[in-house]
């Protein structure tokens, strides 16, 4: 990716490792010649990041999910060549000056023209344009129906003519959106609606002067549909009929039975007796015909009539009852209608009729509707370079902060601002860990995470009053972890400001500190010396209850007196230990024999240091080990190098409770403990021995008082001599 290097690179340090500085446009344009092994991270994911999303999406030319380095690369390239002075992209700026366009490559020209052109259709007489200048495209092209999308609206066409075609097509075929906001039709829905006219009106060409599929004339269709409605009915009675010739058993079951009418005569029923809608056409009997008129069910009188009125009486003449034969010499004469009527071609646009669809096809509309959407779409090239003007103002604004969350760490390290990974501020346990970021798997973010060496805190996310919810995981790095514990609760601000609830459902623990490690052998002695006394404690009640119970199990019938005797091995046992005891404490004398008394608090200063040192030198190795980079690469990153977190950065990440400078603090408190003077007055008279004892052992005191008090610095010590 990278090519011999022709740029003069300048870098600064920072977490522990060199970093490219990004200071000028010449850095950004000439990327594609920085080593890759010197770029911080080397892709990141295109969504979940604290930055706009829109240009991300550009930046991501193939459309992946993620954006790598030779997708920076090729952003920084392009737009450092669309301006005059690449400078201009370190600024940051959410507008772009028109004459800071590079108008010298055909490109540069094109752009300058549509961001000048955007203008003017917006009515802005102005020098720059800025990313709401290009967001509302409706806006932009509202002034124009030529704008270069190939979709035209009805205003697009001069004569009223092409405008009635266009709005016949939007009926039958639905509309495209217009940049300029109105509904209008493209070449694909012109070529569909042509090609569908003149499958309708062949169609309707096979039928026209056939009697077989036309047996009506115009007026087939409609004889077939009174027809159609009844025909299932129709075919029920007369097969009903011919089953009552065959068994006249079956007649009272074929017209329903009494039951099912009582059922019916018990509620109200409808005008149209559509209650009845189930039962036959009318009564069945062996042999007998089907009544047009008088003698028909109620709920079938107006399709019956229908039928009537528009079949039988054109085809078979006047009549008030219909025979089975008549009925099959009916259903036969629109059987030719009914196969032609099956192959129906150009159904979209049977809407419009028939004299209108062939007076479309005779007009030539298609060629001046082909003509319209060829001028408009000449006009491509301009109008899309208005996509191209919001992604230069993008890259302008955005560009230069990308590099210096993803190049180098330049924003994170300098805690000027957030970076675009940073989720957010937590706050619990009167701490605010600003190290957070989103997490979409908590076990597989915690399972690369916990390579991280930091103490992290996951928690989930609940924004009050809603269903919205949310997984962060937060670095703690100042203070102890005394309260951090699964099941806390603190809240969670995102980088919008909206709070969230948030409660620790997991921890990674590692040092957070020196200080806690300094701390942490003694608070595991305090807390195993109070684990032993609470559990000699708890046996020692079971043991009360147990002996109170059985006395008062045994009070009306108390035990035989024993004898006590002594047990000779316990008493030689505690002889065991006293000895060894003894000894012990004479050897730990002998150590210390000839050290003045005012050195014992500082030789107890040091065997704490010493048993603290190791927790401290394992923490300390922890503590420079801690690197960012395992928690980026969980959240999908690839990061290129060991963002370390040392004790200052990281101090500066966790912010602990302090009282703002000036505060008065009221003295007292009504509810504290009440405190004894003595332990005041045991440390008052324990530096005052310690103070005596030196100044007595070095020698001072005894020439403060003349010989009267203390030992002499030439005979060293004293063994006896008064004072």
């Amino acid at each position: 990716m990278a090519t011999r290097a022709t740029h003069t690179w300048n870098f600064f340090r920072a977490g522990g490792f060199n970093q490219v500085k990004l200071d000028t446009g010449a850095d950004l344009a000439h990327l594609g010649q920085l080593d890759p092994k010197l770029w911080v991270a080397l892709a990141c994911p295109a969504r979940g990041l604290e930055f706009d999303e829109r240009t991300l999406e550009l930046i991501d030319s193939d459309q992946d999910g993620r954006i790598r380095a030779p997708e920076i690369i090729a952003a920084a390239t392009w737009a450092a060549g669309l301006l005059k002075d690449p400078d201009d992209l370190v600024s940051g700026s959410a507008t772009l000056a028109l004459d800071s366009i590079d108008d010298s490559s055909p490109e540069g020209a094109r752009i300058l023209a549509s961001a000048r052109q955007t203008l003017a259709n917006l009515g802005k007489a102005a020098d720059s344009i800025s990313l709401e200048d290009t967001a509302d495209t409706a806006r932009i092209f509202a002034a124009t129906h030529f704008n270069g999308d190939g979709i035209i609206p009805e205003g697009a066409a001069e004569d009223p003519d092409t405008r009635a075609v266009i709005a016949d097509i939007i009926a039958c075929f639905g509309s495209e959106t217009d940049r300029s906001g109105e509904p209008g039709i493209d070449q694909a829905r012109v070529t569909a609606f042509f090609l569908e006219a003149r499958a309708y009106s062949g169609w309707w060409a096979l039928a026209e002067g056939d009697p077989e599929i036309l047996p009506l004339g115009a007026a087939t269709g409609a004889a077939y549909a009174a027809l159609s409605a009844v025909r299932a009915k129709v075919d029920d009675y007369f097969t009903r009929c011919r089953l009552a010739a065959f068994d006249p058993r079956a007649l009272e079951a074929l017209n329903r039975p009494v039951a099912e009418y009582l059922d019916l005569a018990s509620r109200d029923l409808s005008g149209s007796a559509a209650e009845a809608a189930g039962f036959p056409l009318a009564r069945v009997e062996a042999g007998r015909d089907l009544p047009l008129g008088e003698g028909l069910n109620p709920a079938w009188a107006l399709a019956m009539a229908a039928l009537r009125d528009q079949a039988v009486q054109p085809l078979l003449g006047e009549r008030a009852l219909l025979s089975a034969a008549d009925w099959d010499r009916l259903t036969a004469a629109f059987a030719g209608y009914e196969r032609w009527a099956a192959g129906k071609a150009g159904a979209p646009v049977e809407p419009l009729g028939l004299e209108r669809v062939r007076e479309l096809l005779a007009g030539g509309t298609e060629a001046a509707l082909t003509a319209l959407i060829a001028r408009d779409q000449a006009l491509e090239p301009e109008a899309s370079a208005v996509a191209a003007v919001e992604k230069l103002i993008r890259y302008h604004r955005d560009l230069h902060r990308l590099c210096t969350n993803f190049v180098n760490f330049k924003t994170f390290y300098d805690r000027a601002e957030p970076s675009c990974f940073q989720a957010g501020t937590l706050y619990l346990d009167q701490r605010s860990c600003e190290l957070t970021l989103p997490v979409e798997n908590l076990g597989r973010h915690a399972a690369m995470a916990g390579l991280a060496g930091a103490y992290l805190a996951y928690c989930e996310c609940v924004r009050p009053g809603t269903t919205e919810k949310r997984t962060i995981v937060a670095v703690f790095s100042q203070g102890d972890d005394d309260n951090l514990m699964v099941g806390r609760n603190g809240i969670f601000y995102d980088r919008k400001g909206r709070d969230y609830d948030a409660t620790i459902v997991k921890i990674i623990s590692n040092p957070i500190s020196l200080r806690q490690a300094f701390w942490a052998p003694y608070k595991k002695i305090v807390r195993l010396v109070e684990q032993q006394i609470a559990k000699r404690a708890s046996a020692a009640e079971a043991s009360g209850n147990a002996h109170a119970a059985k006395a008062v199990d045994g009070a009306g019938h108390p035990p035989a007196k024993e004898e006590k005797k002594i047990d000779v091995g316990a008493v030689a046992a505690l002889g065991v230990a006293v000895g060894a005891i003894s000894t012990a404490l004479a050897y730990f004398m002998g150590l210390f024999k000839g050290i003045a008394s005012w050195q014992f608090p500082l030789l107890v200063g040091v065997l704490m240091l010493l048993i603290s040192l190791p927790s401290m030198v394992l923490a300390f190795m922890q503590l420079r080990k801690r690197n960012l980079g395992p928690i980026l690469d969980a959240n999908g990153w690839a990061v290129n190098a060991r963002a370390r977190i040392n004790v200052p950065f990281g101090t500066s990440l966790t912010g602990i409770a302090r009282l703002p400078q000036g505060s008065v603090v009221e003295p007292g408190d009504r509810f504290a403990e009440k405190t004894s003077a003595w332990p005041r007055v045991a440390l008052a008279v324990f530096l005052l021995w310690w103070l005596h004892a030196y100044l007595s052992d070095a020698g001072w005191l005894y020439r403060w008082t003349d010989g009267r008090f203390g030992k002499s610095p030439v005979a060293g010590p004293r063994t006896g001599e008064g004072k």
